[in-house]
């Protein structure tokens, strides 16, 4: 993050919400660029938070591999449906025994010009279904596209990065009421041209 100061980059994240540190957490947020990752690692850092990630992102990446690999993420093949609900499922059972939190990217992969997609509801209902205990706690992010605008290089200059909590909603049993719920809460938030 600080790296990207350098650019002219400033990150605000603003949550209003006492989160607990005692039950799991899910965390549900739109996905902008790879510089969603770490804000969100940092500023949550007492909640452990573990990612559900695409599996290629499991080699080659010095840090960002090694962590997911042995950092207790669920690696996921987008290709194959039913190994990656599995493996999302695995995560929801260990965040339910060891109060830890999950960050999930429901629309599947990351908007280029930071209007949300619509979710992909299968996998946050696989966290729901196996988490049953968990807070969910929506994230709405802005503005982080804007460093990777132009691809890797150059990147953006000046981008205005926010991370905002919004209102945690509990898991009353009716995942698809949950599910919209969710959606509304985190693109309420999402602006992209702030």
């Amino acid at each position: 993050m600080r790296s990207t100061n350098i650019l002219g980059t400033t990150y605000r994240f603003t949550n209003n919400h006492e989160l607990p540190v005692n039950r799991p957490l899910i965390i549900v947020t739109n996905h902008q660029s790879m510089y969603d990752i770490s804000p969100i690692i940092w500023y949550l850092r007492k909640h452990h938070t573990k990612f559900v990630s695409k599996k290629e992102l499991g080699k080659g990446i010095p840090s960002v591999s090694f962590n997911l690999v042995h950092g207790g993420s669920a690696l996921i093949d987008r290709n194959d449906g039913k190994s990656a609900l599995k493996e999302i499922g695995k995560l929801g059972n260990y965040i339910e025994k060891h109060n830890r939190s999950a960050v999930i990217f429901p629309e599947g992969t990351r908007s280029r010009d930071g209007h949300p997609k619509p979710f992909k509801p299968m996998g946050l209902k696989m966290l729901l279904k196996n988490a049953p205990s968990a807070l969910v706690v929506p994230i709405s992010i802005n503005n982080s596209w804007k460093l990777v605008r132009y691809g890797q290089f150059p990147m953006g200059l000046g981008a205005k990065i926010s991370f905002d909590v919004q209102q945690p909603i509990e898991n009353q049993g009716n995942l698809d009421e949950l599910i919209s719920q969710i959606e509304a809460s985190v693109t309420s938030g999402v602006n992209s041209f702030k």
